[in-house]
């Protein structure tokens, strides 16, 4: 189902996308996409590993602010673009209407996702601000301002693709704390009437002997 915001124009998400928005196959298979979750990943996981080993191979911190910012906007554009459609069916964008008022949407068209694909796609997308909140801990306590501000760069673009795609699955207007104690008490009771519900087995009688 497509969640989207009523009234607002159906941008493609590129001028030349071929697919349409949530109807991409994904057969039975182990990876749908692979080229995408890698590249999902890889800019992401580069910018880490360029950060923690940067001052190893050079003491240049300009060129390993840039060197890591690229990458960041890197993978932004890719998480936000093309694998948040791809991998698991939701888009959030903006807009700027007639009066210049600037609107934020978020789609979710979830028919027909991988499970694999869509575990590797939430673990790097909730992972990797959370690393780099521990990086901001380690430059607070240290006085690194200077690579603080670099840090802070990185939870901004980090956690912007993570709280729309949080926006769009749990919903635009739905408060995402109700959300989730919503579907916690709904697994809850599922749980319970289970168990209480669910008949024992009988039990089995030998036809030969009688004995059970």
């Amino acid at each position: 189902m497509n969640s989207a915001t009523p009234g607002v124009p159906q941008v493609p998400l590129l001028d030349d996308d071929t697919i349409a928005f949530g109807e991409e196959d994904n057969a039975n298979k182990q990876f749908v996409h692979p080229y995408i979750v890698f590249f999902h990943l890889i800019f992401r996981c580069s910018a880490i590993v360029v950060y923690i080993l940067c001052g190893w191979f050079s003491d240049s911190f300009i060129a390993s602010f840039v060197l890591v910012t690229l990458l960041l906007s890197a993978d932004f554009w890719t998480v936000k673009n093309i694998s948040g459609r791809l991998l698991v069916g939701l888009r959030w964008w903006n807009y700027v209407d007639d009066d210049g008022k600037s609107h934020w949407v978020f789609e979710s068209k979830q028919n027909r996702i991988n499970r694999n694909e869509s575990r590797l796609f939430w673990l790097g997308l909730i992972l990797c601000p959370l690393i780099w909140s521990g990086f901001f801990i380690i430059c607070l306590l240290s006085l690194k301002f200077k690579w603080m501000l670099l840090v802070m760069i990185a939870l901004t673009l980090t956690g912007a693709n993570l709280y729309g795609y949080i926006k769009c699955k749990f919903g635009a207007k739905e408060n995402l704390k109700s959300a989730t104690t919503d579907f916690v008490k709904r697994q809850i009771f599922a749980n319970a009437t289970s168990f209480m519900f669910t008949q024992p087995a009988p039990p089995t009688v030998n036809p030969n002997t009688g004995v059970v």
